[in-house]
């Protein structure tokens, strides 16, 4: 008689988790989801960005721009850093490239953004740019043909030694919309 019972529990159980599951009706799930990248370091970089200046290294994916006497690049001929309430225009400071493997036959575009909140930005050169000068850009790049990138630095009113600020690069496929 016990038995009957146990085995008369077990079957209600596995019945209202047939008639719950059973029941349940899932038709449509949305969510919002996030993704981020870094850049490693990579012989093989797709989109690369090359150091054309002294001032300018490339390490471990991270683009750094140093003026200043400390620089181990430092030409002999460069300053020791930029003079308080000046500008300068650096032409073709680093250079951004296309060199995505399915490109082999073909120009597929990839589309660059840069942004600064404190640095004006422009693509090619400043008396005829591609793109900018700005503190949003973008441009194309075709496969096999780097695009020159320059900044201009205002250090009007800028306190010495207390220049950092950071550069967004981003690189969507296609070309960019006009």
């Amino acid at each position: 008689m016990r038995m009957n019972k146990v085995f008369g529990l077990v079957v209600i159980m596995v019945g209202m988790l047939l008639a719950v599951g059973a029941g349940a009706n899932f038709r449509y799930y949305q969510a919002d989801r996030t993704a981020s990248t870094a850049i490693v370091p990579d012989d093989d970089e797709l989109i690369s960005l090359t150091a054309l200046q002294p001032y300018v290294t490339y390490n471990d994916g991270v683009l750094y721009v140093k003026i200043a006497a400390g620089n181990a690049k430092r030409p002999e001929y460069g300053g020791l850093g930029m003079s308080p309430n000046t500008t300068y225009v650096f032409e073709e400071m680093f250079e951004v490239g296309n060199n995505l493997w399915e490109n082999n036959q073909s120009d597929y575009p990839v589309c660059v953004h840069i942004s600064s909140t404190a640095l004006i930005i422009f693509a090619g050169n400043y008396t005829s740019p591609l793109a900018g000068p700005g503190h949003s850009i973008q441009f194309t790049v075709y496969h096999g043909q780097p695009v020159p990138v320059g900044v201009v630095f205002n250090n009007t009113n800028v306190i010495m030694g207390q220049y950092q600020t950071q550069l967004n690069i981003e690189a969507y496929s296609g070309s960019c919309e006009v």
